[in-house]
């Protein structure tokens, strides 16, 4: 955690000890953290010249000039006691020299991109990129995925090849924590893979929004509208991985309007206990009769006062609510009920 202030590891477990107790000294802190006592007895000194810790109080004799023997000079610095300053006061220069250092490499990062674009004009390579081979194609897949901040559009079919499936959920677990807009279409054949089905019910439960189609023309990943990765599907299964990363051109307004259709016309899917749901198509919605049923069960009536209700027969009742049920995928009325609310059919 300190770390990200630009404290060492060392001094970041010397500092977590030392805010358990009001005042320790090397010894106290060695035993807990596992690190020599004279390496803790420097981390310590270098702290207090810092201003992160305060010597508490000298052991006897310490201050009294030298002490003679380096042995008992040696155990006397390990003797001092030390006490922690305020973290609002201590760590509060690390933080700004940490925003500040964040804000010069988010100012260098535009420039270097402004500098590529004005020295690339005109060039084919400022728009279109070929990327060959498995660890090429991976770590332009997660520069990708790991640099978005506002929006991830990805389109999946089939396996995977270059990205390792667990690799892939590490960069949408992290995308889905910074906040980004994570939308994903995906071919019924890529729930076909194994474990695919319960990694989706997770994601699903983390925020991801995910629409099942048929099929699908490409993979691809579209991050914050301003490049894209699309791989290559070579005839020769022997090739290496290829991919082709596209940079903000026509090419890339055409990729995201062919998501913004494809996703339009998906179905959405919902985690439900035993797995994914896909929502019905059209042509599979409840009838109005179907949902006069539903509405008349919501509200608690039974089968019998239903069929007296709507002027059906107890059987008619129970085809209806059965299909009502195969349409939701559902096991239970009350799951069904959960659905009809998630779906506004009522």
């Amino acid at each position: 955690m300190l770390q990200a202030l630009g404290l060492g590891p060392a001094e970041e477990a010397v500092y977590t000890a030392l805010m358990a107790q009001p005042v320790a000294c090397a010894y106290d802190l060695a035993r807990q953290t596992g690190i020599a006592a004279a390496e803790t007895a420097r981390v310590l000194a270098d702290m207090a010249k810092r201003g992160l810790v305060s010597v508490a109080d000298l052991p006897g004799g310490a201050e009294s000039g030298p002490v003679g023997q380096a042995g008992r000079r040696s155990d006397a610095a390990l003797s001092v006691r030390y006490r922690l300053a305020p973290p609002s006061v201590a760590l509060a220069p690390y933080l700004v020299e940490q925003r500040n250092a964040l804000d010069r490499a988010e100012s260098a990062f535009s420039m270097l991109i402004e500098q590529y674009r004005n020295t690339a004009v005109n060039s084919a390579g400022a728009v279109v990129e070929v990327v060959v081979g498995v660890e090429q194609v991976a770590h332009r897949f997660h520069q990708l995925q790991f640099g978005a901040q506002r929006e991830l559009l990805v389109f999946l079919v089939g396996a995977p090849v270059a990205v390792p499936r667990e690799d892939a959920d590490l960069a949408e677990n992290s995308a889905l924590d910074r906040g980004v807009d994570f939308r994903v279409v995906a071919a019924r054949d890529y729930l076909d893979g194994p474990g695919v089905v319960g990694d989706v019910r997770g994601a699903l439960t983390a925020g991801l929004e995910l629409r099942l189609v048929d099929s699908l023309p490409l993979k691809m990943v579209v991050s914050d509208r301003e490049r894209a990765m699309v791989p290559l599907d070579l005839a020769d299964s022997a090739a290496e991985p290829s991919a082709i990363v596209i940079h903000r051109s026509g090419l890339l307004t055409a990729l995201v309007h062919l998501f913004e259709r494809e996703w339009d016309r998906a179905r959405p899917l919902y985690p439900t206990p035993s797995g994914v749901h896909a929502e019905p198509a059209v042509d599979q919605q409840p009838t109005g009769g179907e949902l006069e049923v539903l509405a008349l069960l919501l509200a608690g009536f039974s089968d019998r006062r239903v069929a007296s209700q709507l002027g059906l027969s107890i059987r008619t009742v129970e085809r209806r609510t059965r299909r009502l049920m195969d349409l939701a995928a559902v096991d239970s009325r009350l799951q069904l009920g959960w659905h009809a609310a998630r779906a506004g059919w009522l």
